[in-house]
């Protein structure tokens, strides 16, 4: 099974604290790492996780607000100082060409590599890989935004390699359709999938939701649904509902209850107001809708 390791650079909401830097979120797959928001800072978090910018591919701004965005000049500059040659791929809201052209030309910085920006304007699959999916969706925020699920695509099942040789059907394109589901001819016999597949060794791709700044809502429950790791922003508790509701964010209990209707196996709450002291009161909150949940710490490992 491939690694997929995901690191929680940054948890705070607003401005950042002792304790919690603001928005970032890391995702290792396959070697290559996802950035999900790059607060200011996020660089210094991502060095002493052992986060590599270099083998950083794509960067997902969830929207612009400066808790989330403030770190993308810094990390470009180290990029192009350490030679970077290979293109970064940076999706965000409407208005993400232009934002993000400014913030890089702020600091006179020369960057000598690939910067292609996507902008976002409706639900969408934004990256599709030969292992993995990413599919954006929009929130329910005061300005434009977007949540995140990461998709590690499902395998059928195994294709039987001795037992494709031993049929006479070659190495090559044929063994390809065959996983793929598609009959093939050779030398005018016909050949089915399931006599070179064993599907009882399929199983079903890891998924990660990532859903930053908004009101809790069921227009976006079917994207993030039976996740296996769903990360909620919960910058308030209840006794602050109506903060929240003024400011368009969730508090614990209302991530606990998306992540119950959603069918996600574990809840991640970041994105704390610095009000909040203890985690304990947001974790404790939480399990009242939600058993398996846990507040994230800046620099936080999970495996899965």
């Amino acid at each position: 099974m491939e690694e997929l390791k995901l690191v929680i650079l940054g948890t705070g909401c607003s401005n950042p604290t002792v304790k919690r830097n603001l928005s970032a979120i890391a995702l290792k797959y396959m070697g290559n790492w996802l950035l999900f928001d790059c607060a200011e800072g996020t660089q210094r978090q991502m060095m002493k996780a052992g986060v590599s910018y270099m083998k950083t591919k794509y960067i997902f701004f969830s929207h612009f607000h400066a808790d989330h965005f403030l770190g993308l000049p810094g990390l470009v500059a180290t990029m192009s100082m350490h030679e970077r040659d290979y293109p970064l791929h940076i999706f965000g809201p409407k208005g993400c060409k232009e934002r993000v052209s400014r913030a890089l030309n702020l600091g006179l910085m020369r960057k000598d590599f690939e910067i292609n920006v996507t902008e976002l304007t409706r639900a969408e699959k934004i990256v599709d890989d030969e292992f993995f999916e990413v599919t954006a969706f929009p929130l329910k925020h005061e300005v434009p935004c977007f949540g995140f699920a990461f998709k590690e695509k499902d395998k059928d099942g195994e294709f039987q390699r001795e037992t494709a040789l031993k049929l006479g059907i070659p190495e090559g394109p044929l063994w390809g359709k065959l996983q793929k589901g598609q009959k093939v001819k050779v030398k005018g016999k016909e050949f089915a999938p399931d006599q070179v597949m064993d599907y009882s060794k399929g199983k079903n791709g890891r998924k990660v939701s990532v859903v930053m700044d908004t009101l809790p809502s069921a227009s976006y429950f079917d994207y993030i649904e039976n996740s296996d790791l769903l990360i909620h922003e919960s910058a308030f508790t209840e006794k602050h509902a109506k903060r929240a509701k003024e400011t368009t964010h969730c508090t614990a209990r209302q991530a606990a209850k998306v992540a119950a209707r959603t069918h996600a196996k574990k809840l991640i709450l970041t994105h704390i107001s610095p009000r909040h002291k203890k985690s304990s009161e947001l974790e404790n909150e939480a399990r009242q809708e939600f058993a398996e949940v846990e507040v994230a710490e800046d620099l936080m490992k999970v495996e899965l």
